[in-house]
């Protein structure tokens, strides 16, 4: 059983050429939000009333829609929707790139920590093409091999996985990689309105902040490539602990 969701909503393109793509291998459920929900990370619905609506059914797939985040999708689902545990949960296909630190900002990387979270084997997909009419055909045997690569060996306890493909009708190959460390710019366009008040539009430009690191997510993609970055739920700095070790032996000012 493979379990869906994205933060693009339902009728997005990139979720139903997922559907179509993943269809073969399992029963599909897809509970997705009913609109557009990017940027929404893990958050979840603690003061809204959540509704499911039941959009489509046919011989293996059934399509659910709710009001709340990408996460409250994926907790919803698994409440309310499953027969039982899904085998894989499955975040986009993403119309638009989720490498570097968007990662942390991504609804489609929230649907994919959730499940790991639950210890399912997880993976994102996402494509570095914002438009609503992205063309996924190039993806297609990638996303198969690798849906049947983790239906097959699993993942390991806590990790999932962040797959991100160029813009491009070919890829050069696929490439394991580290995040990328970058930054957002220019995140706040400030306008007037005609009656007087101002108001903000979030907008950003990305700049990669280590251009000449060959080992990173975002290099793959300048280059090319599929980038696959495995991805940890646990956030622990480990290597800063042996640092800081010497906190514990010392007097705090409380």
């Amino acid at each position: 059983m493979i379990l869906i969701s994205n933060d693009d909503g339902y009728q997005a393109k990139g979720i139903n050429s997922l559907i179509n793509i993943v269809k073969d291998y399992g029963d599909v459920l897809v509970c997705a939000p009913e609109g557009p929900r990017s940027g929404f990370s893990c958050a979840f619905s603690a003061t809204t009333p959540l509704m499911l609506t039941h959009r489509h059914h046919e011989e293996g797939v059934d399509i659910w829609s709710c009001n709340g985040t990408p996460v409250d999708c994926v907790k919803m689902a698994l409440a309310e929707l499953c027969p039982q545990k899904p085998d894989l949960v499955i975040g986009g296909i993403n119309h638009g790139d989720n490498a570097s630190v968007n990662t942390h900002y991504s609804g489609t990387m929230g649907v994919t920590l959730e499940g790991c979270m639950k210890y399912i084997s997880s993976v994102a997909f996402s494509l570095c093409d914002y438009r609503a009419d992205a063309d996924f055909h190039p993806l297609e045997p990638y996303i198969r091999d690798i849906v049947q690569r983790v239906l097959r060996d699993g993942l390991p306890t806590g990790v999932c996985l962040n797959v991100n493909f160029p813009k491009t009708p070919t890829f050069k190959g696929v490439k394991l990689c580290r995040m990328s460390m970058g930054t957002w710019e220019s995140e706040v366009s400030k306008c007037h309105h005609p009656r007087g008040y101002d108001y903000w539009w979030m907008m950003g430009h990305y700049v990669n902040d280590e251009p000449e690191a060959t080992d990173t997510d975002r290099w793959a993609l300048d280059n090319g490539y599929v980038a696959i970055t495995p991805t940890r739920v646990d956030v622990t700095a480990h290597e800063a602990m042996e640092k800081l070790k010497h906190w514990e032996t010392q007097n705090f000012n409380f």
